[in-house]
């Protein structure tokens, strides 16, 4: 079974991002052929600067790394390194009907919320659909949010395979996430970096604690039970914590007779203990000059070899070369 599946590089990895897509991926990478890549193409459509962009690809293959991800088991490598994605995109929208695209929800929603129109945004999906198809791909990881667009994947490989011939292209099944959980921000929305409510895994000691410190909670008195319904500190604490430990934070807010400000302590203890052995990873990713880039060309190399594959069957069969 291959899987494939692509984080962009828009700024330093969050609790969400980790727990939202990372996590789930690192599991993977036991359970099949991985390949896992930087998505910095797509980030085009909102980072325009070349210094930012070089800077976040570089921090989240670090990242990415450090928390477990093993180059021996999973091909990772970054999305601008394999030129044959951009040259299957073209190929699939000259293919991909006009109404499919202005009916993606994501490109209508982040119009709507004042994200500038471009083709890039537009033509996200077919990028997408080019990330997986190109690789031949079993099964896809997606969030609720993301199943749009690997069906409209589905549409474009279903489509080509009418025009050019059965087996031009390999059509994907879906790993629908529903199981996981929105993570919460420090002000009680989806834990998201255009709300500016983030808990960075790599933050530092003093900043995390403080953001932490800064989750909008109610006034319920220090002496009262807390209500344990919809509270930020306990879905972010079920996370981190053990079963257990978990089951304990709740029966303290039941019991009441502490305030707000000694649980988020606790909060924070035990986020800062999760990426312990992360952290020390990290520093040592760091230190050792030249090991990402030699990560990311190899998984390069190795990805190059089952794009050509793709792209050689799909040019033949369209006419190409």
């Amino acid at each position: 079974m291959r899987i494939l599946s692509g984080l962009q590089p828009t700024g330093r990895l969050h609790l969400g991002n980790y727990f939202g897509m990372m996590q789930p991926a690192l599991q993977l990478q036991h359970e099949g052929e991985a390949l896992y890549f930087i998505a910095d193409y797509h980030s085009l459509t909102s980072i325009q600067d070349a210094t930012a962009l070089r800077t976040n690809v570089r921090d989240l293959a670090i990242d990415f790394l450090a928390c477990g991800l093993d180059p021996t088991k999973a091909v990772f490598f970054r999305q601008s390194d394999m030129p044959e994605h951009t040259e299957l995109a073209w190929i699939l929208s000259c293919v991909t009907p006009m109404p499919m695209l202005e009916n993606c929800h994501s490109y209508k929603d982040k119009v709507a919320n004042g994200i500038p129109a471009n083709h890039g945004l537009f033509a996200y999906p077919v990028l997408m659909a080019a990330d997986i198809l190109i690789y031949d791909s079993d099964r896809v990881p997606v969030g609720k949010d993301q199943k749009q667009h690997l069906e409209v994947t589905r549409d474009i490989a279903t489509k080509m395979n009418l025009v050019f011939g059965e087996g031009t292209l390999k059509v994907p099944e879906p790993l629908i996430r529903e199981e996981t959980a929105t993570v919460i921000g420090n002000d009680g929305r989806k834990m998201s970096k255009s709300y500016n409510n983030t808990l960075a895994l790599f933050e530092d000691e003093k900043a995390l604690r403080k953001k932490v410190m800064r989750i909008i909670t109610d006034t319920t008195p220090v002496a009262d039970p807390k209500p344990t319904a919809d509270s930020s500190i306990l879905k972010l604490y079920r996370l981190v914590a053990s079963d257990s430990e978990y089951q304990a934070m709740v029966e303290d807010f039941e019991r009441g007779g502490r305030g707000y400000g000694d649980y988020k302590q606790q909060l924070f203890e035990k986020i800062w203990e999760f990426f312990a052995e992360a952290r020390e990873k990290r520093a040592g990713i760091v230190a050792e000059k030249g090991y990402v880039e030699d990560v990311l060309r190899d998984g390069a190399a190795r990805a190059r070899v089952l794009a050509r594959q793709t792209l050689d069957r799909v040019r033949e069969a369209v006419g190409l070369g």
